[in-house]
């Protein structure tokens, strides 16, 4: 055999183990809709997940990290993965109800990526966010970091006639200002100043048996601080 056919042979060898290659990860990432294993480690906006000795890192909101476990536990998270040439990265929820929307909101609005759609439900709950998009409510949802006015309104006109919001729609009014999101802001405020995310959550819990669920988020934040 010449060089030139020890060549080619090599660049097709080449080729084919790179066409098996890209069908395996093709296929590992398409199962990636769930993760279930250790708690390895845990922070405001994210988890490390170690399941049969590979850690997974995954993006998680506000309203899930303060729900994780203790570290050493075992923990099931509902998986959105989103891949790119250079990385994957994925995005982790307690319910498939919050990880479906949050798929929701990444693929069908236009100018909101993982990241955008991250902040939103890191500062909002899930039965306020569709309360305001089901009522047109883009005051609401320009509270939340990164999103504008105009965000919030392609929101609303891209989502609002989806079936979840028209069930969600004659309901109950929920403002903006309900326990779990003033929850979400007092324990925010108390993590960005060093608490742990479970002592956060045992001083803004504390706080609000005390105040009543309706209290502002500056009194819960203070009530927590003094305790």
């Amino acid at each position: 055999m010449d060089a030139t056919q020890s060549g080619a042979q090599f660049s097709e060898n080449q080729r084919r183990k790179c066409l098996i290659l890209r069908k395996y990860f093709l296929w590992l990432w398409a199962v990636i809709i769930s993760l279930e294993g250790i708690l390895a480690e845990s922070d405001v906006l994210s988890a490390i997940i170690e399941v049969d000795g590979i850690g997974y890192f995954v993006n998680v909101p506000l309203v899930v990290s303060c729900k994780l476990p203790p570290i050493g536990e075992r923990v099931k998270l509902q998986i959105y993965p989103v891949y790119r040439e250079d990385r994957q990265d994925l995005y982790g929820f307690l319910t498939r109800e919050e990880r479906n929307f949050f798929k929701l909101i990444v693929e069908k609005v236009s100018g909101i990526g993982p990241r955008s759609a991250l902040n939103i439900m890191s500062k909002l709950s899930l039965p306020v966010l569709k309360n305001a998009i089901s009522n047109g409510d883009a005051g609401v949802l320009a509270k939340c970091h990164g999103i504008g006015k105009k965000s919030a309104e392609r929101m609303i006109m891209e989502l609002s006639d989806r079936d979840i919001f028209k069930l969600s729609s004659g309901g109950t009014n929920i403002s903006a200002k309900t326990p779990p999101n003033n929850a979400n802001d007092a324990m925010a405020a108390l993590i960005s100043l060093g608490y742990k995310i479970a002592d956060a959550e045992k001083a803004v819990r504390k706080s609000m048996e005390a105040l009543g669920g309706d209290a502002p988020t500056e009194k819960i934040i203070r009530s927590a601080l003094s305790s």
